[in-house]
């Protein structure tokens, strides 16, 4: 079914939505009500908020128009979809009204508890002085939902950007999205309910029909906005008041789209079923089906090809916890529409997932200067020799992170800066390095454990859980891929295991991969030694894909060999960072020469090497805490400036 939509060119945005933006709040506890949930995962929310999350996710040049409250959860929402690519310009920070909230319960395959929390919310105060003549001109499209039109305040904004749309030939699209509890139809309570039939509703959607090109809508939807209750009779009562095409969501059946007359019969409508999965949790999928629909719309995609977009994207969504988090990308959607007759479970594919945690958009690290003092058994060796209490570590390493700060800026390295900090020595350096916008890593091994144990209580994924996103997994592991088979398989257990549950719980894994067993150092691998590549080739045939590798200083023709082989096996990597081994400075800097050609190599990762003599003599009492910075900084900043003047022509 053709797609004859005619789109302006030479627009700045593709599409524009306005309309609900909240924070979701979702039970982590599955087949309880509400009253009996403990936990709750925090998320993007609203309709329009995750129609704009998924556009920009897929690519579209979105943006999002609206009010949040002045207050954390709005910087939330607006800093999430900035971060996806979303233009924020045109969402208002409201003084005087919150950001709207919504908690949802999943109860079972057809029950989900929601309750709104949206009294006065600042996203309903949307008005005409929100909406920017010029800005709907450089659009191809304006997207709105039905809850804006709601009340008069939202309903005068959203009919004065329809306004502007006509003006400027910019495509209008309906999302009908109705929700009786927003229309005050049932109880304040009662979000969970999704249809209730209404005159007065019905007589509101009929006076905004006539003003939109594009009119999507579930069965129930329809038949709100057609004001029946059988959908032909509805879809009729719309057709006469206007030409729009309409789309309707079937859920598991998939979806249909109308241009022109409303056949006798509805099986002759042009229609594309939906993928079978297993279902987790219903709310969002519309929202999710919608962003995949749109982004074939906006492009000039035939009718069958949105279908099968948004009935993809529905139903990867239905199948995971979030909505607007769960969406898919281009290559999530790709691979999951060429497997789509055995992906039934897609939230248990290990592929699927790998490429939902790669393939959003990330903060790039083109080149990254880590300090690394997340040393424990070698700083509680120091103060034991130095004769005082390791209580004397926490105070070291926060003054390390003073180290990173004042070297930051002084050589002017934001974004390019980060730090290795541990919990047990580090926590309060650890959470002073947290939010600065640093490359942050945190260690789960414990201290020279071989095979590797890690080191917190519990399943290592539940520990993730409480781990800040910007905090990447760091594990040492000794592997040598000649290691004795037990030793060999007990390690690539864990390391799968821990691969696993990073990329369950988001966050990025950096595996530091040194080829020896301790106490051993003969069995270290020399530079020029291929068991780093064979080490690392192994854990790919295991599937194991980490974000990072930390590795060994190596030959500049070993490094070729490490970039070669991350390009065939993992075209997603971040990169690779160099070690150190408490090596002098100067067979670093030696070190940093060998890999200036290399692609993948992104900068170093040094500890020993910069703070082992300075902490010696702090512990020692030798000097004082200005010291200990000073002369940390002058290593620290030797290395980086090194580094830089070896790469200066790559």
């Amino acid at each position: 079914m053709k797609n004859k939509t005619q789109f302006a060119a030479g627009r700045r945005f593709e599409i524009a939505s306005i309309g609900r933006l909240a924070v979701d709040l979702y039970a982590n506890q599955y087949g309880c009500d509400l009253e009996n949930v403990s936990t709750f995962a925090k998320y993007l929310g609203g309709s329009s908020g995750n129609v704009a999350f998924g556009c920009a996710r897929f690519g579209l040049r979105s943006a999002m128009i609206t009010r949040v409250g002045n207050e954390q959860m709005g910087r939330f929402l607006i800093k999430t979809l900035a971060d996806e690519g979303c233009d924020v310009s045109q969402i208002k920070v409201d003084p005087e009204r919150m950001t709207a909230l919504a908690i949802l319960g999943i109860k079972d395959r057809q029950t989900f508890p929601l309750l709104f929390y949206r009294d006065n919310c600042a996203d309903m105060a949307f008005g005409p002085e929100d909406v920017n003549e010029a800005f709907i001109a450089d659009c191809m499209a304006l997207h709105i939902t039905g809850t804006h039109f709601s009340t008069p305040r939202v309903r005068s904004g959203s009919l004065l950007a329809l306004e502007y749309a006509r003006r400027h030939n910019v495509r209008t699209l309906l999302d009908i999205d109705f929700r009786p509890v927003l229309w005050g139809l049932t109880t304040p309570g009662d979000g969970e309910t999704r249809y209730i039939p209404s005159l007065a509703v019905t007589r509101h959607f009929q006076e905004i029909l006539p003003h939109f090109d594009l009119i999507v809508g579930t069965e129930e939807e329809f038949n709100i906005a057609g004001g029946a209750q059988d959908l032909r009779v509805s879809l009729q009562a719309v057709r006469k008041l206007t030409p729009a095409t309409l789309v309707i969501k079937l859920g598991a059946r998939g979806c249909a789209v109308i241009e022109g007359e409303i056949p006798a019969c509805l099986d002759q409508v042009f229609s594309v079923p939906s993928p079978r999965v297993e279902v987790l949790n219903l709310l969002g999928a519309g929202d999710a089906f919608l962003a995949g629909f749109l982004s074939g719309w906006l492009r000039g995609a035939d009718y069958g090809v949105c279908c099968r977009r948004g009935n993809a994207s529905g139903a990867l969504v239905v199948a995971r916890h979030a909505c607007a988090p769960a969406m898919p990308t281009e290559a999530e959607l790709d691979y999951f529409l060429a497997h789509a007759d055995c992906l039934t479970e897609p939230a248990h594919d290990l592929t699927l997932n790998w490429l939902h945690h790669v393939t959003p958009k990330r903060r790039i690290w083109n080149e990254v200067f880590i300090f690394a003092f997340d040393h424990r058994s070698q700083l509680y060796e120091l103060a034991r020799q130095a004769g005082v209490s390791e209580k004397r570590l926490p105070h070291l390493k926060k003054l390390l992170v003073d180290t990173v700060a004042l070297t930051e800026e002084r050589l002017g390295l934001a974004g390019r800066i980060g730090a290795l900090i541990d919990d047990l020595y580090g926590e309060d350096a650890l959470h002073a390095a947290t939010g600065r916008g640093w490359w942050i890593g945190r260690p789960v091994e414990r201290p020279e454990s071989n095979p590797v144990v890690f080191e917190a209580v519990g399943p290592i994924a539940a520990v993730l859980e409480h781990w800040p996103k910007e905090q990447i997994v760091k594990c040492l592991v000794f592997y040598h891929p000649d290691d004795p088979a037990p030793r060999r398989q007990a390690q690539e257990n864990q390391m799968r295991t821990l691969s696993e549950a990073a990329t369950s719980s988001g966050h990025e894994l950096l595996l530091e991969l040194i080829p020896a067993i301790p106490g051993d150092p003969s069995h270290e691998a020399p530079g020029n030694d291929d068991s780093v590549i064979r080490a690392m080739t192994r854990f790919y045939d295991l599937g194991i894909r980490p974000d990072w590798w930390k590795l060994p200083p190596q030959s500049a023709e070993n490094w070729q060999r490490i970039d070669t082989l991350i390009a065939q096996r993992d075209p997603y990597s971040r990169g690779v960072v160099m070690l150190g081994l408490n090596a002098p400075i100067e067979r670093l800097i030696t070190a940093f020469a060998e890999a200036r050609h290399s692609r993948s190599c992104r900068g170093f990762a040094v500890g020993r090497s910069i703070f082992h003599a300075p902490a010696q003599d702090w512990l020692h009492g030798r000097i004082d805490d200005a010291e200990l910075i000073r002369r940390c900084c002058t290593s620290f900043e030797r290395l980086i400036r090194a580094w830089q003047a070896i790469h200066a022509d790559h």
